[in-house]
């Protein structure tokens, strides 16, 4: 579907995309400075609800797993299609 972002946490589909971290801070930042549409190189807003509950979805998977140094944050890849 055209201007919705799509994500693809195991990096197979074709074309383009961003790269975003697990956290809803990052998707926000992204937003606020209309990022994906410069990365992903199309005109106009995108719709990230899909994005938005990828990311609430790792958030309640990660709950009650601490992060400590050195541990690996996964990122996600999405694609504009």
């Amino acid at each position: 579907m055209d201007g919705v972002l799509t994500p693809d946490p195991r990096r197979r589909f074709p074309g383009r995309g961003a790269w975003l971290h697990l956290d809803p801070e990052c998707l926000h930042r992204a937003e606020r400075r209309s990022a994906f549409p410069r990365a992903l190189r199309v005109p106009g807003k995108l719709d990230t609800t899909g994005v938005r509950a990828h990311l609430d979805r790792a958030g309640t998977e990660k709950s009650g797993v601490r992060d400590t140094p050195g541990s690996v944050i996964e990122e996600s890849k999405v694609d504009p299609s």
